[in-house]
């Protein structure tokens, strides 16, 4: 929820939180006001990608790394259609950007999509303090009229919690499109969009798959049509215990034994198709730097996460679902955390975390060969 105006400049800026603690400092981008869920990305570079997100859609985002924006913005590396964070929190934002992809500044594209942004702010302390109370609502405001902090306080707390928020279908495409296969056409796969980013189905299509990116509201007869060889769920905003459509869409294709394959929001579907519960983070895991271990062969990935919300399953024995045999595939080494699941008796899988690599490392891009593993299987 945003409203802004153009020419930031040195406009006087104060960011609220709900529990009432305030930061002051610059306005950075657009000069008005935002309300959203205060998250903090551990990133160190990628930040354009970060803000095209859709996953980031109603959040404000607090950047741990003190200097942002020396590398510009270009219209090469955005990973949707628009910058989606509610609102965005730097400390020492750079002066000039300075390489030889850049097209503009950071600040300049800040602006340019109306995203108010706030500068100056001690992130340390802001995000130790997230740490502690965990995420939380948060409004950013600059201009004029800034004395009143309880006022403000008050109107960040009547602003929309993220727990029980249903937002997929608000960023997702809204008409299918196709992602042709690079070289020679191997595999077709429907890939449910509920905030799909732009580089995930580029993946795929380097391995020689055709992608049918399908709206967050697509049937499965939408799905059947394409005649896939699999089927692709994505990333995405919000409370997954709000998305019945896709988990009942998700159960469908269980049904059928197709390979499938969930990323993120996706693995959080994935869970409650197979029965078990998702719950809140207290801060979530968001950046580019995120420890995993891929318990089946014991192999420790650093991955690039942006979710604050897990599946509750347990880390300790095979559960038995509805669609046989699953088990925790994946754990985050930080918090033992679920990062992946696995079914033992049918073609599925999903990771809670962005193997896609934009932004981030590569150590995950083994999980769409693991995809057309399967799919080869099941053809064969």
């Amino acid at each position: 929820m945003t409203t802004s105006t153009r020419g930031a400049g040195q406009a006087p800026a104060v960011l609220v939180l709900e529990d009432g603690r305030t930061f002051r400092g610059r306005a950075y981008g657009a000069v008005g006001e935002t309300f959203g869920e205060a998250v903090f990305s551990t990133g160190m570079t990628g930040y354009q990608e970060t803000l095209t997100d859709p996953s980031y859609h109603r959040q404000v985002v607090v950047m741990t790394a003190p200097h942002v924006g020396n590398t510009g913005v270009n219209d090469e590396d955005p990973e949707s259609r628009k910058i989606w964070v509610s609102g965005y929190v730097v400390r020492d934002p750079a002066r000039r950007a300075s390489n030889w992809r850049s097209q503009r500044s950071l600040d300049e594209e800040l602006e340019r999509q109306g995203v108010v942004g706030i500068s100056g702010v001690d992130t340390r302390a802001l995000t130790r303090h997230l740490r502690e109370r965990g995420a939380m609502r948060v409004g950013i405001f600059s201009g004029e009229q800034l004395a009143d902090e309880a006022a403000l306080v008050e109107r960040v707390r009547q602003a929309p919690e993220m727990k029980g928020a249903d937002l997929s279908a608000e960023v997702a495409t809204e008409q299918a499109y196709v992602v042709p296969a690079i070289g020679e056409k191997k595999f077709t796969v429907a890939a449910v969009d509920l905030g799909i980013k732009g580089m995930t189905p580029h993946r795929m299509a380097e391995r020689g798959i055709e992608v049918h990116v399908l709206p967050a509201t697509a049937t499965a007869e939408d799905i059947w049509a394409v005649k896939p060889d699999g089927v692709f769920f994505s990333n995405g905003p919000g409370d997954p215990a709000t998305a019945d459509h896709p988990v009942a869409l998700m159960r469908a294709v269980l049904e059928q034994g197709t390979p499938l394959f969930g990323i993120c929001f996706g693995n959080q579907i994935l869970g409650r198709a197979l029965g078990f519960g998702t719950f809140k983070l207290k801060y979530g895991h968001r950046g580019i730097n995120q420890p995993v271990q891929d318990r089946s062969t014991g192999k420790v990935e650093v991955t690039a996460h942006n979710h604050g919300f897990a599946v509750d399953a347990p880390l300790d024995k095979v559960s038995e679902t509805p669609y046989g045999r699953a088990e925790v595939s994946h754990v985050c080494l930080n918090d033992n955390v679920v990062e992946g699941l696995r079914l033992l008796d049918r073609p599925a899988f999903s990771v809670q975390y962005h193997p896609e690599a934009a932004a981030g490392p590569h150590d995950a891009a083994y999980l769409f060969d693991r995809f057309v593993t399967l799919m080869e299987g099941q053809r064969a």
